[in-house]
């Protein structure tokens, strides 16, 4: 018996060692895949409509990705499901170095950013179908009272690995812009990032599965469209949730163009476009933890309210200068706005739940209409910058810009103004209810963009701890 215990307990921990090295290897897959898809765009000669259809239709199909992965969970064990998805991914990411390299033999112009995008959708759904399972893995596999420092240390582990990706992306695609031979680097950084997501697989591989058959869950399934029929008829739920996708897809009809902005029109070079993004991202690491603590001193709306009304002018700041040190400033700026708006959201949404309610229906809810309302905010940013033009022809009574492009930001800025003025004075103070203990609960950071934030997620909530059961797995909850 004690043998048993003690082969289960060296498992776990190899399980749990294993799962730190992979959030190092996988971060170098993701911090490639989040952040230099849209320079790929520009280099492959993207236009402004391509540029909204890269952030569009990935967006799309990631969401429904989603959904099919909840069915396909039925049907198949979760461990091999992840593995099998992450080998396909890195396949995805490994025809994206193919891509470059035959750039570079022979120039591919709007075929190449068709191949792009699509691989681009490729790769959403994959990282879309493996979330659910992963995050459900990890809920059983994890004890309760290593939860907190578990998933803090894998933070700081995708935090080191995405700022090497970056740093190592920038300086390789400046040398090699400067050699004539940039889509040597593009085709050398996705190389790397195949290599990170094999290992990720590998190391999955090698993590123990408590659950070793199958979810069948065709009855809960059932239950649970009922519970989002129920959630869109609760007008405090489905009033948040149209704000926070509003938002998004506010926020979508610019993203894709700061890239275009700072690599096209300000001739930035890719080391300055890195140290841009990790101006952002790495802010906002830093102040996830201050915001905490000032989002339950104050409470959340409160905090929503200032970041989501700081957030809709930061694209304006855009307009001031073109200084490449002005612009890392307002980096900083919009890490700090982000990362409270977004952490706060988060506890809006699990305070306005209501009770006996599964979360992770409602967040998914929340999920699939923000990916919705980003998809149809990249189609008209799209629309909006290949229009620049004329709509400058309009404006010009009043304002002629120096740069065309900037047009774009003030029409996502104020979009953004419309669905703040919209939608916050609705939004009301949800009664504090008791959030689980930080070792019962955990917010885990799932992807990040230098430009619309951090992703976070709550992972599931554990049952209270059984004294002397501090290695022991819990159930999925």
């Amino acid at each position: 018996m004690k043998d048993d215990h003690a082969q289960r307990k060296q498992k776990l921990r190899k399980s749990l060692r294993y799962s730190q090295q992979e959030a190092f290897a996988a971060a170098t897959m993701t911090g490639t895949g989040d952040n230099f898809l849209n320079a790929f765009a520009i280099h492959l000669q993207a236009s402004a409509l391509q540029m909204g259809w890269l952030t569009a239709i990935p967006q799309l199909f990631g969401a429904l990705a989603q959904v099919f992965s909840v069915w396909l969970g039925n049907w198949l064990r979760r461990k091999p499901l992840v593995v099998a998805v992450a080998v396909i991914q890195a396949c995805v990411v490994a025809a994206m170095a193919v891509l470059a390299t035959y750039d570079g033999r022979n120039r591919l112009g709007s075929v190449g950013v068709g191949w792009l995008i699509l691989l681009a959708a490729g790769y959403f759904i994959c990282l879309n179908l493996i979330q659910p399972h992963w995050r459900a893995w990890m809920g059983a596999l994890v004890p309760s009272r290593r939860r907190g420092k578990f998933f803090a240390t894998r933070t700081r582990l995708t935090m080191i690995a995405s700022l090497l990706v970056f740093v190592f992306g920038g300086v390789t695609l400046t040398i090699t812009d400067r050699a004539g031979m940039v889509w040597f680097g593009f085709a050398l950084l996705f190389l790397v990032a195949t290599v990170g997501r094999l290992l990720s697989a590998q190391l999955l591989s090698r993590m123990h599965d408590p659950m070793q058959e199958p979810a069948q869950q065709s009855e809960n399934l059932s239950l649970s469209w009922q519970h989002v029929l129920e959630s869109l008829r609760d007008p405090q739920f489905r009033r948040y949730s149209f704000f926070v996708a509003a938002l998004q897809g506010s926020v979508a009809v610019s993203a894709p163009f700061f890239a275009v902005y700072m690599l096209a029109e300000l001739q930035f070079t890719y080391l300055q476009y890195s140290l841009n993004s990790i101006a952002s991202i790495a802010t906002q690491f830093f102040m996830l933890r201050h915001w905490g603590y000032y989002a339950d001193r104050f409470g959340n709306h409160l905090i929503m309210v200032i970041c989501s009304c700081l957030i809709s002018v930061i694209p304006l700041l855009w307009l001031v200068s073109p200084n490449f040190y002005y612009l890392l400033l307002v980096q900083m700026i919009s890490g700090v706005c982000w990362s409270g708006f977004t952490l706060c959201a988060l506890n809006y949404l699990y305070d306005i739940r209501p009770h006996q309610t599964n979360f992770a229906l409602y967040a998914a809810i929340q999920s699939a209409t923000t990916a919705l309302a980003v998809c149809g905010g990249g189609l008209l940013g799209g629309f909006v910058a290949r229009h620049v033009g004329d709509i400058a022809a309009v404006v010009a009574v009043f304002w002629q810009p120096d740069r065309l492009l900037v047009i774009v930001f003030v029409v996502s800025s104020v979009c953004r103004l419309a669905v703040v003025a919209g939608f916050l004075p609705r939004l009301e103070e949800p009664r504090i209810r008791r959030r689980p203990q930080l070792l019962e609960v955990v917010v885990r950071v799932v992807r990040f963009n230098a430009i619309s934030g951090i992703a976070l997620d709550w992972m599931s909530v554990a049952r209270k701890p059984i004294a002397g059961s501090e290695d022991r797995p819990d159930s999925e909850s």
